[in-house]
């Protein structure tokens, strides 16, 4: 298809199909004979891709930086597609909502100046947290072992102690009809949604790292994947009857767990459930015994890895539940693994 046809079908121009070459977001070919581009299927679905995202404001910059990979296939550039319009989304309901505030409290005067400045403040704080979260582990890089380098037994510090077990507790505890619609947050390679295949629910694997998910896609074919995060699932409101996840919320802040449980709050049906295995302590005063304990006993690798990642203090996520009108109950596996089991109440 030569560019004019691209330009007509896509509703855009030949200049600005021109423009992405130069600055190297595409790699038409050429013909031999006349040097006219010639546009296959991968790069209109490229050049798709890089449409929606100029729609939504992003950079040519940006958008270089995110296609990184120019022989990504359809299924990547519309998981791709899908990622960030909902962030965008996500992010547009968030300014409604803070505007919905500002015109309450003016129509009823009662607000003050000041509380103008902090409701602007505070929707900085939500836009910056969703756009500035990164996988400073690159979970890309360890896709292709992760499964084989599982720490299952041995070694001074086993974060995965009681692995099997816990997602086993998991598939145990949750309660699903047949077509269910479950998400697994955080899914990896899919050693826990594909658990609930058997159970004839649909499994949606939502994970930010694309290697992740193109593992699970092989391992497990009938599982849906959806690239995202935890601070903007790729999903609409009220869709989920449940979610799970295992070894995957330590990976956030305090501040960014709080989203991460207003943002499944906000995909969950009415008596939807959600399901967590993490690491974790049960108070403040536990996490100072264990790590006490580990500096008593020199297990300097156990403390360093602790201190890499943002292990959650169980009882603050418990009371976040319960105050959002979630039944909650816990089950604890050893002294950094938990779970939490919270039913949503129906009218909450």
């Amino acid at each position: 298809m030569q560019i004019k046809e691209v330009a007509r079908r896509l509703n855009t121009t030949s200049r600005s199909i021109r423009f992405y070459e130069e600055k190297g977001l595409i790699y038409p070919g050429k013909d031999s004979e006349n040097d006219y581009r010639t546009f296959m299927e991968k790069d209109i679905i490229r050049i798709s891709t890089i449409l929606a995202m100029r729609e939504i404001g992003i950079s040519v910059k940006d958008i270089g930086e995110i296609l990184q990979n120019p022989d990504m296939s359809m299924r990547d550039y519309l998981n791709l597609q899908r990622s960030v319009l909902f962030e965008k989304w996500i992010e547009m309901k968030d300014m409604i909502e803070t505007i919905d505030v500002m015109v309450d409290r003016v129509k009823s005067e009662t607000y003050e100046i000041e509380d103008i400045f902090l409701l602007a403040k505070h929707l900085k704080g939500l836009k910056n947290a969703r756009a500035n979260w990164n996988d400073k582990w690159n979970f890309d890089k360890q896709a292709a072992g992760y499964d084989r380098n599982l720490k299952m037994c041995g070694y001074r510090f086993n974060v995965h102690q009681d692995y099997e077990k816990a997602l086993k507790k998991v598939v145990e505890t949750v309660q699903f009809n047949s077509g269910d619609v479950c998400l697994d947050i955080g899914a990896g390679t899919g050693n826990l949604g594909s658990k609930l295949l058997s159970k004839s629910v649909k499994v949606i694997g939502i994970d930010q790292s694309e290697k992740m998910l193109q593992i699970c896609n092989g391992k497990h074919p009938d599982m849906e994947t959806r690239k995202g995060h935890f601070l903007a699932l790729p999903i609409l409101d009220s869709q989920a009857d449940g979610i799970v996840s295992s070894y995957a919320l330590h990976h956030l802040t305090d501040e960014e767990k709080v989203l991460a449980f207003k943002e499944m709050d906000r995909v969950l049906k009415g008596e939807g459930q959600i399901c967590i295995v993490d690491l974790m302590f049960l108070h403040r005063n536990h996490r100072e015994q264990v790590i006490k304990g580990y500096h008593e006993s020199g297990n300097t690798e156990a403390i360093e890895a602790i201190e890499d990642e943002f292990y959650a203090d169980r009882s603050v996520l418990v009371e976040w539940f319960i105050d959002h009108n979630y039944q909650v109950k816990t089950h604890q596996f050893n002294d950094i693994l938990s779970m939490i089991y919270a039913v949503k109440s129906e009218k909450s």
